[in-house]
Order: structure tokens, then C-alpha cells, then sequence
């Protein structure tokens, strides 16, 4: 069948039959008693569900770079032509206490 003659068919019976403006006995109440049947959304149950299933890809996330991170070797890291043992702890605690360094330098 043509599209175009069924939309012009549709129409036709719908205006042919228009809406009653009358709403039908107790229609708010149905409505207000579906509302009411509708569970509350917890909104922390919708949190605690999304971070426990984030809690396994992460756990997985730490294990895996963990483990890279142990068994890499130092001879990998390269400092231009020489091979150079890195000693990330030095690094770490200079970092760390640059600022308390800064202070001493101020006063």
C-alpha cells in the first residue's frame, strides 16, 4: 500500500473522530496510586552498586602495574648512551620535601 495514501486514510479517521473532553471518573486517582506504586530510587544503592563494581577492575588495575612495576628491570631504564640505575626513593623524598627545604632557605 501506498504510505502516503494510508497517512491521508489516518488522518482522515482521526478527524473524523475527534477526542471526548470529558476525563474519565476517578482518573486522578488512578494515577496517584501508580505514583505511589513506584519504589523510591535510593540513591545510595545506586552508589554502593556502581563502586563495588568498579572496586574489581581496580583491585585488577593495582595488581597488574604493581607487578610490572616489580619485575621490570633496572637495566630498561636508559639515560643517553650509558645504562643508569634510577633510585626512585631518592626522588620520592626530595619531592616530597622540597617545600620543607623552601621554608629553611626563607627564614
Amino acid at each position: 500500500m501506498n504510505l502516503e495514501q494510508l497517512h491521508k486514510k489516518l488522518l482522515a479517521a482521526a478527524r473524523a473522530n475527534p477526542p471526548g473532553d470529558g476525563v474519565p471518573y476517578a482518573f486522578h486517582k488512578r494515577i496517584m496510586a501508580r505514583i505511589a506504586e513506584a519504589p523510591a530510587v535510593d540513591a545510595w544503592a545506586v552508589w554502593g552498586r556502581a563502586l563495588w563494581r568498579a572496586a574489581a577492575p581496580c583491585v585488577a588495575l593495582a595488581l597488574v602495574l604493581g607487578a610490572v612495576s616489580f619485575l621490570r628491570t633496572d637495566s630498561s631504564v636508559t639515560s643517553g648512551p650509558t645504562v643508569e640505575t634510577v633510585d626512585l626513593s631518592q626522588h620520592f623524598e626530595t619531592t616530597m620535601l622540597a617545600a620543607v627545604n623552601e621554608s629553611e632557605e626563607v627564614w
